[in-house]
């Protein structure tokens, strides 16, 4: 039961409170989003302008999820599976990990994630999320 919750912790915490308040929240403020989600795709295939804001809502999010996102699920997965109670131990094995497999990881992060962004961020902001979790379930 341990293990379960706390990887239920952990989806709560970045998939449902980090990925609303960064997604949502702030790219509301950086990026004119409702314009954009708001036009059928017809209409967001002639606008450049929106457009150009999913590209950098693009690249914001695939940054977030290499510098933030597989750095934490490391450190919290090596608190889960590194036999050790110290946490110093965590976000070492944890970097480590993520270091040594960098690579692979950023090149599938892309392969999936490039694609599914252009997706989340182009539907209206109440299918962002619910979109984003169905191709991580996936």
């Amino acid at each position: 039961w341990q293990r379960a919750f706390l990887f239920c912790a952990f989806g709560a915490t970045y998939l449902g409170a980090f990925q609303y308040w960064y997604q949502v929240n702030i790219f509301k403020k950086l990026f004119d989003v409702d314009k954009f989600t708001s036009q059928p795709w017809a209409e967001k295939a002639k606008d450049t302008e929106g457009l150009k804001s999913l590209a950098a809502q693009t690249a914001v999010d695939l940054t977030v999820l290499t510098l933030i996102y597989l750095p934490t699920f490391y450190i919290f997965k090596a608190s889960v599976f590194g036999g050790s109670a110290d946490p110093s131990m965590w976000v070492s094995q944890g970097i480590e990990n993520y270091t040594n497999n960098f690579s692979k990881d950023e090149v599938d992060l892309v392969r999936v994630w490039l694609p599914a962004d252009l997706v989340c961020f182009s539907v209206p902001l109440y299918l962002r999320l619910p979109v984003r979790h169905i191709v991580s379930f996936v």
